[in-house]
């Protein structure tokens, strides 16, 4: 199988020969999407499974895209769900899906291009996602129990407690911590910017006092000692002085969750679950909360763009539990759709826990 993720070419399937063969149209595809500017992550992604899909092509003869019709990617998609991997578990539903959802991007711009007279995968149904909540949510007391673990005595541990409160304050991706910089943080507005999130869009967040003055004592004691000459800027280090890998950063957070000994498993989009959950619990709107997890959409009655960033901060000092000085004032977290508070906040946390999903899939194919 191929490596997800991988910078090194990897070899070619079927005829390299083959200047029309479903392997030549991928590269062109690949490229395609890179000159329309995708995400790297994303092209990536679809080398991947299209791989698969042209791999499983090439073994039963098929290899150019006018030999596939709707029957044969129908025929891909039970393969794969009678597929079985090395531990003989099934694929899940949602690794399903995230497997035939690039087939069905490949021959749409396949057809749109003229490459194919039709396009076989348009009428072809996907697995519909299970909507679940996630499987582990801390409590107020579980999260302070993680937070208190790091030695605030060491460099390291500093860092660490500011990696967990930054977590826990704003509810970013395990990438966009990753990928804050120095300059992201704005102490005085009490506000972190996103930058390039999921679907390069930038965003602005609130971040509470607590988490900026442990990454005030980060940057200010402990990230000295962690930098190198050749500073890019990166806000949190390894002790090499590098930034975060994506398996490094769940790593150390999966440590302290465990090291909490609170019966729960999880690591950065635990935090991102629990800010969510608490948020809600203690009154905020549903749109608040869709603004600053980054959602594209919750539904189609639901716009949360015109959130001014000031309304956000007010939303998140009343409502997150992390406080260096605790208020009661709920008054402006009220919602005019109370009716369909319930509803909403179901679908909230089965989108986090389908983000849950495809984290722990990504992180599986490393």
């Amino acid at each position: 199988m191929p490596k997800k993720g991988t910078h090194t070419p990897l070899a070619p399937i079927g005829d390299p020969a083959d200047s029309d063969s479903l392997y030549a149209y991928l590269r062109r595809f690949l490229e395609w999407m890179r000159v329309k500017n995708y995400a790297e992550r994303t092209t990536e992604n679809r080398e991947v499974y299209l791989r698969y899909f042209i791999s499983w092509c090439d073994e039963r003869g098929l290899s150019r895209p006018q030999d596939i019709t709707k029957p044969i990617i129908e025929r891909y998609q039970r393969y794969l769900f009678h597929y079985r991997k090395p531990n003989g578990e099934p694929l899940s539903i949602r690794s399903q899906h995230t497997r035939l959802t690039p087939v069905r991007a490949y021959f749409k711009w396949l057809a749109r291009e003229n490459h194919i007279l039709y396009n076989p995968a348009s009428d072809v149904e996907l697995p519909r996602l299970e909507k679940r909540l996630p499987k582990h949510v801390l409590t107020p007391s579980e999260v302070e129990t993680i937070l208190n673990l790091p030695d605030a005595t060491t460099a390291l541990g500093i860092r660490d407690r500011a990696i967990l409160e930054t977590l826990y304050s704003t509810g970013i991706r395990r990438m966009e911590v990753i990928h804050l910089n120095l300059y992201d943080l704005d102490a005085e507005r009490g506000t972190l910017m996103v930058r390039q999130g999921k679907g390069r869009k930038d965003r602005m967040v609130p971040i509470g006092e607590r988490a900026l003055a442990w990454i005030g004592k980060y940057r200010d004691e402990a990230r000295p000692e962690l930098v190198t000459v050749n500073d890019d800027g990166t806000l949190f280090l390894t002790s090499l002085g590098e930034a975060f890998t994506r398996n490094r950063m769940t790593q150390l957070v999966r440590e302290y969750v465990k090291a909490a000994n609170i019966g729960k498993s999880g690591s950065c989009h635990l935090f991102r679950h629990t800010m969510a959950t608490l948020m809600l619990e203690n009154g905020a709107d549903i749109r608040f909360i869709q603004a600053m997890l980054g959602h594209a959409e919750l539904s189609t009655t639901q716009i949360y763009t015109r959130v001014s960033i000031r309304k956000l901060k007010e939303i998140h000092t009343a409502t997150h539990p992390a406080r260096l000085e605790r208020t009661k004032n709920r008054a402006e977290t009220e919602t005019a759709q109370r009716d369909d508070a319930t509803g909403a906040a179901e679908r909230l946390l089965s989108t986090l826990a389908a983000e849950a999903d495809e984290e722990a899939h990504d992180d599986a194919a490393e």
